[in-house]
């Protein structure tokens, strides 16, 4: 897509990716709030969990197969599919009558959210040249940012607020994707072509996607069963594990022999697009791994509801609009990015440390220091990664390269999120026996186990509890939460090392110069 955009052209193009990336982050973490109204409404309690992992597993395992098909077939067409099966899967998950219905239309909405982060970005990088794309790529990054951390504020508000008489509020959280989806095809219809000069023949690496769909998914579902659904020595999590292992495998195979393949190997030759989706890997780890349990600090310990929470979360916001923005905007000015994630890894490591520090009796103030401090290095890391993989290889490879890295980004939103809610389990079967004696628990008719689910409850059930157990449930959680995010600190601080390694090619000033140029630039490299 070699035409010339005016500023108003992209700003127009833009709100319309926005709209897209807005309504992919924000069902991220939406139902998180709305879920224990919705096994209320549906029951189903063991499918507690696939609400949110299929949506997660969908939308990472369809990243790269969008990245290549926007590649091969244009972006827009991609987009635009892309919104509809999200908005069809949408509509399905509110007509949901069981749970098991609502994981898989969950999963179709996954499918959907996949291309439409992938292919925003891409068509940033069509449509806006390397110099001007850091503003731009700013912007998306707080979308992205921003819908993931209010997520769970409009998904308990909807839940809580919308009108019973017309249908259950959860299902709200899923119709408000409508009438946002259609703005977004609408504007995108009018005002995106593609270049039809682009289009060429075509082969779909259908063989590397099955191999990348088994290995994501069932090293995720290893990570996710290990230690809370089935100990980590049973035959399920081994099985897991070892498919997911032989799926990896399988899938680098046939990337090497494949005529289109899914990922370019060749791209791993790139050092800037290895440092580049490392560090995504190791921050997405960080962010969706523990991000959830600010979130449910403060529902517990501050005793809130799920919407003051959200509220509560502002300083986070706020620290990933303001570096978001500020970063892109100065990046743009000065063509230059490699300090911004070098700094943005050290505060994304010093904010967990901060959080890890947090406690029974710490006050909203230093909570806030801390989650402003871990939101602003968010914001300075995680939209300069993808615009150094777009000024890093040639134009034929942008889509799957894009894809590449908010692949690797997701993969390990995946992995920290089954890995840190492992920890966060097990530390909590360890400390309730201590802070509860096992006399109150059965004065209360309850277990460790029981008392334990009750910290996902509402704030008014936690206050009916006797006082010595409401206390000693507080102070487990408490402690295992500074498990939590102490482990977070060492994947911040590797992160930070990694970024060292990135090396930084100056961004272009010309609006038709190709990104194949700066390839020249990022060419010398060794294997």
């Amino acid at each position: 897509m070699n035409r010339r955009f005016s500023h108003r052209q992209i700003l127009v193009i833009y709100s319309a990716l926005a709209l897209g990336m807005l309504l992919a982050a924000l069902d991220q973490t939406i139902v998180s709030t709305a879920l224990p109204t919705i096994v209320g409404d549906l029951g189903g309690l063991n499918h507690y969990s696939w609400v949110v992992t299929a949506y997660l597993l969908a939308s990472t395992i369809t990243q790269p197969i969008y990245g290549k098909l926007g590649d091969l077939y244009g972006r827009k067409r991609i987009f635009q599919t892309a919104i509809v099966i999200f908005l069809a899967g949408s509509a399905l998950c509110g007509l949901s009558q069981n749970m098991l219905e609502l994981t898989g239309f969950r999963a179709l909405q996954g499918l959907g959210a996949g291309g439409l982060m992938v292919t925003a970005l891409a068509i940033i990088g069509d449509v806006v040249p390397p110099r001007e794309r850091g503003r731009y790529q700013g912007y998306m990054g707080a979308v992205f940012a921003v819908a993931s951390v209010i997520g769970p504020l409009i998904g308990g508000f909807l839940t809580q607020h919308a009108s019973s008489s017309v249908a259950a509020g959860w299902r709200w959280v899923f119709y408000v994707n409508l009438p946002v989806g259609a703005i977004a095809l609408a504007v995108i219809a009018v005002v995106l072509h593609d270049d039809a000069s682009e289009r060429r023949e075509h082969r779909i690496d259908y063989e590397g996607a099955f191999a990348l769909a088994v290995g994501a998914g069932m090293l995720t579902l290893g990570l996710t069963w290990g230690g809370t659904q089935y100990p980590w020595s049973s035959w399920q999590v081994i099985a897991s594990f070892l498919i997911g292992v032989a799926g990896v495998i399988a899938f680098i195979a046939i990337e090497r022999r494949a005529a289109e393949p899914l990922i370019p190997l060749r791209l791993f030759r790139n050092g800037i697009f290895r440092t580049s989706t490392a560090m995504s890997f190791l921050i997405g780890v960080a962010m969706f791994g523990t991000i959830i349990y600010v979130s449910l600090f403060l529902q517990v310990v501050h005793e809130v509801t799920p919407t003051v929470s959200g509220l509560k979360l502002l300083p986070l916001m706020g620290g990933l609009l303001v570096a978001s923005i500020g970063s892109g905007r100065t990046i743009s000015k000065i063509g230059r990015y490699r300090a911004f994630p070098i700094a943005g890894t050290a505060l994304v490591s010093a904010g967990m440390f901060l959080l890890s520090r947090i406690g029974v009796s710490t006050g909203y103030l230093l909570l806030s220091v801390a989650m402003a401090v871990l939101g602003f290095g968010l914001g300075l890391v995680m939209p300069v990664l993808v615009l150094a993989v777009q000024n890093a290889v040639p134009r034929p490879d942008m889509g799957v390269a894009t894809a590449g890295s908010i692949f690797f980004r997701s993969i390990g939103g995946s992995f920290g999120v089954a890995i840190f809610g492992t920890i966060f389990a097990n530390r909590l079967a360890y400390w309730l026996p201590r802070d509860i004696p096992a006399k109150l628990l059965a004065s209360a008719h309850l277990n460790a186990g029981s008392a334990g689910a009750l910290l996902h409850s509402d704030p008014t059930t936690m206050a009916k509890l006797p006082p010595a157990i409401h206390t000693g449930l507080i102070d487990a959680f408490s402690s295992s939460l500074h498990t939590v995010f102490l482990w977070a600190v060492p994947i911040g601080v590797i992160a930070f090392l990694v970024s060292l390694l990135l090396r930084e090619v100056p961004l272009r000033d010309s609006r038709g110069e190709s990104l194949a140029a700066a390839m020249a630039d990022a060419a010398p490299e060794g294997p």
